[in-house]
Formats: structure tokens, C-alpha cells, sequence
């Protein structure tokens, strides 16, 4: 399993567009195919910082979501709805493994240094 973590920056003064963005990918990504966790929006501390986090299986399987999500009609207009108003300033996307237990059983490789 891996988890994608994506950190916005986003414009504060349209913080209600990322939210409206944010509740569209929770009806279109469980769709297209990822076991999303959340969209998280500015509430204390820094007003320009939002995340959004979901698993999927492996790598292939993010590919073939993302073709889902690229061809599913929610998806694109979201796409087109974040560039048409762009309150994202800046977006950047890591897949990390969970190392810690409970969460990561027996079965979990390791990572070596």
C-alpha cells in the first residue's frame, strides 16, 4: 500500500474555491479507484497550506486511476474549475509506505538505510 501526499499552497483569499475543489474529489476519486483519507483546508496556523491524502495499492495502480480520474466528468471539470480560478499556487505530490506498527503488520518490508 502507498499513501499519496499531496501539499497545496493555496490563495488565501480563495480558500472557499479550494474547499468546493476539495468536495468534488471526494465524490470523484473513491470513484476512479483510490481509498481517499481526506482534503484538508486551512483552519489555525498557516492560511495558504491544504493537503490532500489517499492510498492506492501500488504505482500502477495510481496510473490507472489517474487515467480514470483524467476521463470522469467530475474530474475534468475540477480540472478545469482549479485553472479557471487558480487558487493553487503550488502543488506538490509524494508517495510514501508506512514504517510504524500497529498500522504496518509483520508482513511490511522494511526500509534499509
Amino acid at each position: 500500500m502507498i499513501t499519496c501526499f499531496i501539499r497545496y499552497e493555496i490563495d488565501p483569499y480563495k480558500k472557499n474555491a479550494f474547499i468546493e475543489y476539495a468536495r468534488n474529489w471526494g465524490q470523484a476519486i473513491p470513484r476512479c479507484g483510490a481509498d481517499l483519507v481526506g482534503y484538508f483546508a486551512p483552519h489555525e496556523g498557516s492560511v495558504s497550506t491544504a493537503y490532500g491524502i489517499y492510498h492506492l495499492p501500488d504505482l500502477a495502480s495510481y496510473e490507472a486511476y489517474r487515467a480514470k480520474l483524467a476521463a470522469d466528468p467530475l474530474g475534468q471539470e475540477n480540472y478545469q474549475f482549479a485553472q479557471r480560478e487558480k487558487f493553487i499556487l503550488r502543488e506538490e505530490r509524494q508517495f510514501l509506505k508506512i514504517a510504524s506498527t500497529p498500522h504496518a503488520g509483520p508482513q511490511t518490508e522494511l526500509i534499509k538505510p
